[in-house]
């Protein structure tokens, strides 16, 4: 092999390991986000608003659970200030991040820009690759613009460096799968205001529907595992009832908690039923973290593929 192809293979065996650096998309996008003011506003609006929800916890926690010699007491205020700011993490980021992608493709259609598009070499994957990442990479730098509000939880106490690490993948995981909504719809709708309302109808049935179903099937599939005298209805009630809860990023971040504050595991925990049997079933954020990377992808698929139907 002569030197120039030689030199070339290389090129294109690094260009296959460095697709971001040659996606014009993902460049574009990612520059004209950083650089307008939208950006800062939204990113000091965050971070205001976690720090006032952060100081009226501790203002309403802090007088009724510590005491002058109770180190427990101490602890809940850390434990209850984390949950509070993961909580109302989750939340911010369940409709700030499908808003930079509910109008990714929707928008470029109504500034009759997509036909331009069309006309380059960017493939259909590209292109969607590019526009998804460039809004993730932004979320990704409000949670972790977050993290030093999750850390004053270490001053009480109560709370571990797991506790922050998985309490950070449900939240990267819950905006991907959001993110990706996002792209979905805008991919279909032609207007961004009809892609927004998909996407929050979406959402909401994600982050408050799931609650409320999960809530009723908490309180029937409690009342009847504890009546269930034969193991084998039991453990199909348990794992009906851990699929359900594992769809929703709320309910599997307390639960992951509880599991890892009462047994200190991440990857195992085992049950008691009541006949007296030791069931071993898997920590929740691990079935969450599989099904909403494969809803992700299926999602991403689906906008691929409605792209390149347009472009044909």
């Amino acid at each position: 092999m002569t030197a120039p192809a030689a030199k070339l293979g290389r090129g294109r065996r690094i260009g296959r390991w460095r697709p971001l650096t040659d996606n014009p998309v993902f460049i574009k996008e990612l520059r004209g986000r950083m650089r307008g003011a939208r950006a800062f506003v939204v990113l000091t609006f965050y971070l205001g608003l976690l720090g006032a929800f952060t100081g009226l916890m501790y203002l309403a926690v802090a007088e009724s659970a510590m005491s002058v010699s109770g180190q427990s007491n101490v602890g809940e205020v850390g434990r209850t200030l984390f949950v509070s700011i993961v909580a109302i993490e989750m939340l911010l980021v369940a409709f700030i991040a499908p808003a930079f992608t509910a109008g990714a493709i929707s928008s470029e259609r109504e500034h009759q820009t997509f036909d331009l598009l069309r006309t380059t070499l960017l493939g259909p994957t590209s292109f969607v690759l590019g526009k998804l990442l460039s809004a993730m990479l932004y979320v990704l730098l409000l949670l972790l613009a977050a993290v030093p509000l999750q850390s004053i939880a270490f001053f009480f106490g109560g709370v571990a460096e797991t506790e922050v690490i998985l309490s950070f993948v449900i939240l990267i995981v819950t905006a991907l799968l959001f993110s990706t909504v996002g792209i979905f719809f805008s991919s279909r709708a032609h207007r961004t205001l009809s892609a927004s309302v998909l996407t929050y109808t979406s959402v909401a049935f994600f982050t408050f529907g799931l609650p409320i179903m999960i809530g009723g099937v908490v309180l029937m599939f409690g009342f009847s595992i504890n009546n269930v005298q034969s193991t084998t209805p039991q453990i199909a009630l348990l794992y009906v009832l851990g699929a359900i809860i594992c769809t929703n990023p709320a309910a599997t971040a307390l639960l992951t908690q509880y599991v890892l504050l009462n047994q200190q595991t991440i990857g195992t925990f085992t049950y008691t039923l009541s006949g007296g049997e030791t069931l071993t079933l898997i920590s929740p954020w691990i079935p969450f973290t599989l099904l909403y990377l494969v809803l992700t992808v299926v999602f991403f698929a689906l906008a691929v593929r409605r792209v390149h139907q347009i472009e044909n």
